[in-house]
């Protein structure tokens, strides 16, 4: 599907922020063929698609290895590609993460809506017809007239496994020290049932046992709710903007692109952190990602 950096702005009209499930790894194919970092492009879940590609233009391919093939032969990831009229990029096994970057020398010529061109949660064939890739569809490029070579020098490791920072949600102290103790003790399996709008984690959390209704309000990408069964969901990029399950907690943003290429199987933990490391993950981030200006 195309992805771009997504609706900022419009979640106080309920409109999820959609866009980039991986950031830095979105904005380094971006900066590999020159295009702003931000600049719609295809992001792609596990299985690769066969894009033939008319004209020549440059491509570069990051974030989860799927083995991307040009006409046949390997090629490295996380570098940019000069590739010829008529040929064909394809992928092959799965060899780490979930959500891989294609990007395109150039903009990707497709419908727009409130700004961004990303696959919308909801209303997608209305909304954003171009931006879900369907079998036999055609997506024109505007050349950018440039042609550049770039390698990104640290090449992105993802884990099957990982620990993700979080700070207490609003409804942290609405659970007990037990339930809060099995959570920040306690690896949980990222469920078959997830998708962009959240992770399903297989298990509950032990002890908890909601006796009062929560009043539906407001979440954001990487709020972790715990359902009434006890079960906890990472809401991600296409989450709604409001719910009525208490949050427990919030994924700190530096740490939510790692949660995005996990995929069903894999495990996740918890540790929490304070507002003042948060911050610095994030200023740590930022610099990251400014390197590429």
């Amino acid at each position: 599907m195309v992805q771009d950096a997504g609706r900022s702005g419009y979640q106080k009209f309920g409109v999820p922020v959609n866009g980039f499930m991986d950031r830095s790894s979105a904005r380094i194919a971006n900066w590999l063929v020159g295009n702003p970092l931000n600049d719609p492009l295809l992001e792609i879940t596990m299985l690769g698609p066969q894009i033939e590609i008319d004209n020549s233009c440059s491509i570069a391919v990051t974030g989860a290895d799927i083995s991307p093939m040009l006409n046949g032969e390997l090629i490295p990831m996380y570098e940019t590609h000069r590739v010829a009229s008529n040929s064909t990029l394809s992928f092959g096994k799965l060899n780490s993460g979930c959500r891989t970057y294609i990007s395109f020398s150039g903009k990707l010529d497709v419908k727009q809506w409130l700004g961004s061109a990303s696959a919308s949660a909801h209303e997608t064939q209305n909304l954003t017809p171009q931006s879900l890739l369907t079998k036999n569809m055609n997506i024109r490029l505007i050349s950018s007239g440039s042609l550049i070579e770039r390698r990104f020098p640290w090449k992105s490791k993802f884990e099957s496994k990982i620990v993700a920072r979080i700070l207490p949600g609003p409804e942290y102290n609405y659970f007990s020290g037990e339930t809060l103790s099995h959570f920040l003790n306690h690896e949980f399996v990222v469920g078959i049932n997830s998708n962009r709008m959240g992770y399903r984690l297989e298990g509950t959390v032990r002890g908890f046992n909601p006796d009062k209704e929560v009043i539906s309000s407001a979440v954001i990408p990487g709020t972790i709710q715990i359902t009434n069964s006890g079960s906890p969901i990472i809401l991600m990029a296409d989450a709604q903007t409001s719910g009525g399950y208490p949050r427990l907690a919030n994924i700190i943003s530096a740490d939510l692109d790692k949660v995005a290429q996990l995929k069903p199987g894999d495990t996740i933990a918890f540790q929490l952190t304070t507002l003042e490391k948060a911050l610095e993950a994030k200023k740590v981030y930022e610099h990251y990602l400014n390197q590429l200006k």
